[in-house]
């Protein structure tokens, strides 16, 4: 940072001496028809641009680097957080999160070169002041007062900048939310042919976000016509001023052209003096935005107790008991508790102790130990087959062909030529609803939890391919021996069938217990499971 400020600063400088080396050549070297000085002269005025253009070129790099890595290291930040295992209380759309780190970074990236340009051009309207003194102290004078005047009338603007700023990176943002959800969605949207409302709602929310650009633009637009207008004028009228003098004869014909050359450069300097505000409160705008989410409340209290690894757990809830072993079907009657009963175990908040240690006071890395959440909306990555389904740390070929069966995974294997090497897209985009539950399934039973959570894994497979899945599911998991524990979230008389019990949760609360059997004469239970 401080090699780009000086050689910035550095160019700026010289670029400021030029009409004053241009003003010395006409009066020692033309106005004296003195051959000797006007050569030193033009080597002066090439050593001058050498400079000159040398430290733009570095300068610029240092600057652009700079800057590039400071939005990097701030991506970083926002994806760090994003990814964070303790997740975020009421996180941002995956389009605004994008927005975030896209045009928000940005903003807040170019606005460092921005000050670092700002800062090089006070140098050279500092250098500029001393010759313009030296010329005569009323010009100087002129300038010294004149430029922070302008400057301060042009902060007028700032705060209207400010606001349409932050206007507009909020409709942005969720116009890329929206857009965002639909193409992950695109699939449902076309099941219940609702293209039409969808793309309504696009064009709605999208055109907020262009209105929002327009006036944001608007008003960066008047403060740059603002500066460069009242730029114009001040400097217009330190020519007059220079040109009096000039007539008057106080002034040579050398220091006239010093004083109209600087007053032609000095524009550029004060526009970007006076446009920096408004540079500043875009990224102002930007940076709140992003220091929300950096600041936001983590969605799971993170615990310090690391309990050994052969520690029992048991589950003493008080809507329901669950021990080791078990393989425990669980039947809400409202579908939204359903997603609130897996953000309780997300959150620990779930009644689960291991040895004598509640769960919401166990260290997140053995809290995912333990347990592992497969929620019924599916998230898969890009890569290989074997790579979305095998845990970072490998497996073995026995293990993975396990899962594999026991999860009917074996059908999406087989369908393709290229077996466990065919790509997955993001999202599975190319897979359908059924697969990516059986891929997801399969990636789960790899990682071979103590207690699994499954909520609705066969929504979207077929009956007969539900029935191989709840008989290899109790097979793999719960075969002689087996101490691991599965929590089945789901409404299935083929996985309920197959559980050692089954839960009826109404109104967070236990109605009833017992087989799946036991239950068909229960009225919710035989409305909701054998309708």
């Amino acid at each position: 940072m401080a090699g780009f400020l000086t050689l910035l600063t550095l160019w700026q400088v010289c670029e400021t001496l030029v009409p004053v080396a241009i003003g010395l050549v006409i009066d020692k070297a033309v106005a004296t028809s003195d051959l000797s000085a006007l050569l030193w002269s033009g080597a002066g005025i090439c050593l001058l641009f050498l400079v000159l253009s040398l430290s733009y070129r570095f300068g610029a790099r240092m600057g652009f680097t700079v800057v590039q890595w400071e939005m990097h290291r701030l991506r970083l930040e926002i994806t760090g957080r994003s990814l964070d295992p303790r997740g975020v209380a009421d996180g941002p759309l995956t389009g605004q999160t994008l927005s975030l780190a896209t045009s928000d970074t940005d903003n807040v990236g170019f606005t460092i070169r921005s000050l670092g340009y700002s800062l090089a051009a006070i140098g050279s309207l500092v250098i500029a002041a001393v010759v313009l003194l030296r010329i005569d102290v009323g010009l100087g004078l002129t300038v010294l007062i004149g430029v922070p005047v302008v400057v301060l009338v042009l902060q007028a603007l700032t705060p209207l900048i400010a606001r349409r700023t932050t206007k507009q990176e909020e409709a942005v943002s969720a116009a890329a939310g929206v857009a965002t959800d639909l193409v992950r969605g695109i699939r449902v949207v076309q099941g219940l042919s609702a293209e039409d409302e969808a793309s309504r709602r696009y064009r709605r929310i999208s055109r907020h976000a262009w209105i929002a650009g327009i006036r944001n633009a608007e008003a960066f637009g008047s403060m740059i016509a603002a500066t460069q207008l009242a730029g114009g004028l001040f400097l217009a009228l330190v020519a007059l001023l220079a040109g009096n003098l000039a007539l008057d004869g106080e002034i040579s014909i050398g220091e006239l052209v010093v004083v109209v050359g600087l007053s032609s450069y000095l524009t550029s300097p004060i526009q970007v003096i006076g446009s920096i505000s408004a540079q500043i409160a875009r990224a102002r705008a930007s940076a709140e935005r992003i220091v929300t989410h950096l600041q936001a409340k983590a969605r799971v209290a993170a615990g310090d107790v690391t309990p050994d690894a052969a520690a029992p757990w048991r589950c003493t809830a008080p809507d329901f008991e669950s021990t080791q072993g078990e393989l425990l079907g669980i039947v809400v009657a409202d579908a939204g508790r359903a997603e609130a009963l897996l953000a309780r175990l997300a959150d620990g908040d779930s009644g689960i102790t291991v040895g004598d240690v509640p769960l919401d006071e166990v260290s997140l890395e053995a809290r995912r130990d333990l347990v592992v959440v497969n929620p019924h909306r599916v998230d898969l990555f890009e890569g290989t087959l074997a790579e979305t389904i095998t845990p970072a740390v490998g497996c073995s070929p026995a293990a993975l062909t396990a899962a594999l069966e026991a999860s009917a995974a074996t059908d999406v294997v087989d369908l393709s030529p290229d077996g466990l090497d065919q790509r997955v897209h993001p999202d599975g985009a190319t897979h359908s609803g059924g697969q990516r539950q059986r891929i997801s399934l399969a990636r789960a039973l790899l990682a071979d939890p103590p207690l699994l959570v499954l909520h609705d894994p066969t929504s979207a497979v077929d009956a007969v391919t539900e029935h191989r899945i709840a008989q290899g599911l109790r097979g793999h998991r719960h075969g002689a021996g087996s101490n691991r524990s599965t929590w089945l979230v789901t409404t299935s008389p083929a996985l309920l069938a197959v559980a050692h019990r089954v839960v009826l949760v109404e109104d967070d609360r236990v109605v009833a217990t017992g087989t799946h059997h036991d239950l068909t004469d229960h009225p919710t239970y035989r409305e909701l499971v054998l309708r």
